[in-house]
């Protein structure tokens, strides 16, 4: 990123801006969804012989999704699935199933998206990911989750299924927001004294609740287990105030009330809490940064990925935090991050090890990427350690961004578009990724400590 860019969108001013990284950005007008990164949802992520094939490395359209108004997508840094809604409320799920984190009463893979028709009958206007969950809030404040459930994260009140397929109602009332991290779930509310509830793993003390319900699981030695929590809580250290953004990484939590000040729990590792230690907090603890003349303003961003955090403060500055790069020191606290001073970042979401952001009339992204996701295309570079603009699409607004394990989802808005979203490929999915083949042990290769 130029200093030449910075100054010029500075002398630009900022324009409006809303939505969140934890959020994903979004708005009541939609746009044309782009994806990069991969897209072998069995192996993903995963130590298989022969690597991943198929990945899609410039901004490419899905063929179920062209000229469908997409106003919200969202991912999540542990996570191999994906959801859009269009402007009419319908959700879309795709990606890796095995956990029936899509919702569709199966478990079969989906390589293009493909409509949740057991909730055709709600306008869903939120939603999040977690590791192998999904939630969604409908538009007169209901939610419902799908997917893994050995911890509790659906938030249904039960652990007694570790699997539901299906989209079941969460225990939870007038929700605004729903933000997933791995293996738990944090709701927004307009109760009173309830801005703010948690439900899921409690390890870390990820839940804000003071406590990781550890035990032991075996009389004759050492087995250390977490209780589950399927039952949502609100966080007493809210009780008084109101919880506004949330943003959530594999383990930790980043929450803004409505007077700009920011919280962050959970897992302390690489600094991603911002307290200038790397001790876990197990409730919400004030990120000192950001106080007096430094709160943030209504209009921030905030995203968390799975060993990072970042918001904008105020001049629409982003702050970032934790390991940012697979090399280098990690940043104890919060630090503005020069590169992108001047601006209008209007949303952000966090992979992995990669970022991407839609500001002013550009898309930029950087980070380590593995599969693509970073959008440069068959001829640009695979990895970028400071923000690089997606040549591709400079020149258009981006409406919403969300990114996954190893992918990027993008929306652009038309309107400035030209007939240059005609110019993108078009992905026609890939029947044979359905089927499960995953006959040997997987795992995910996932920097969480």
């Amino acid at each position: 990123m130029s200093a030449s860019d910075s100054e010029k969108r500075a002398e630009e001013g900022d324009s409006d801006g809303g939505g969140g990284g934890g959020e994903g950005g979004g708005g009541a007008v939609g746009g044309e969804l782009l994806y990069c990164g991969g897209t072998s949802w069995e192996t993903m992520g995963r130590k298989v012989v022969g690597g991943a094939t198929g990945n899609l490395v410039a901004p490419t359209r899905l063929r179920p999704l062209v000229g469908v108004d997409v106003r919200f997508v969202a991912s999540g840094c542990t996570a191999c699935h994906c959801v859009a809604l269009d402007v009419e409320g319908r959700c879309y799920t795709w990606g890796r199933n095995e956990k029936g984190q899509l919702g569709h009463g199966d478990t079969l893979h989906r390589s293009l998206p493909t409509i949740v028709s057991q909730l055709s009958k709600y306008k869903i206007v939120k939603a999040s990911v977690g590791k192998n969950h999904t939630v969604v809030v409908t538009e007169d404040g209901k939610s419902f989750s799908f997917g893994m459930n050995k911890h509790g994260q659906l938030g249904t009140g039960s652990v007694k299924n570790e699997i539901e397929p299906s989209p079941l109602p969460c225990l939870v009332s007038e929700v605004t927001n729903a933000v997933c991290g791995a293996d738990f779930t944090v709701w927004l509310s307009s109760v009173e004294g309830s801005s703010i509830l948690t439900a899921g793993l409690p390890q870390y003390g990820q839940l804000g609740h003071g406590t990781d319900n550890e035990y032991n699981a075996k009389d004759s030695s050492v087995k250390l287990a977490y209780e589950p929590q399927p039952r949502p809580r609100a966080i007493a250290t809210f009780s008084e105030k109101t919880v506004v953004k949330v943003a959530c990484g594999t383990n930790h939590t980043v929450a803004v009330d409505s007077n700009g000040f920011v919280y962050t729990w959970g897992f302390g590792g690489y600094g991603r809490l911002g307290h200038r230690e790397q001790k876990d907090e197990w409730v919400p603890r004030l990120v000192e940064v950001f106080q007096r003349h430094n709160v943030l303003p209504p209009n921030a961003v905030v995203s968390a990925g799975a060993t990072n955090s970042a918001c904008t403060g105020g001049g629409g500055q982003l702050y970032m935090w934790g390991k940012l790069k697979t090399t280098g020191d990690d940043w104890m606290y919060p630090k503005p991050l020069m590169d992108l001073s001047g601006w209008n970042i209007r949303c952000m979401a966090s992979g992995n090890m990669h970022h991407v952001v839609g500001a002013d009339d550009s898309c930029i992204s950087w980070g380590h990427a593995l599969y693509g996701e970073l959008g440069y295309g068959p001829l640009g570079q695979k990895s970028s350690a400071n923000p690089k603009k997606v040549d591709i699409l400079d020149g258009m607004n981006v409406t919403s961004v969300g990114c996954g394990y190893g992918f990027s989802l993008i929306v652009v808005d038309r309107t400035n578009a030209g007939d240059r979203l005609e110019q993108l490929e078009i992905y026609d999915g890939d029947p044979s990724s359905e089927e499960p083949k995953c006959t040997y042990n997987c795992t995910m290769l996932l920097i969480t400590e």
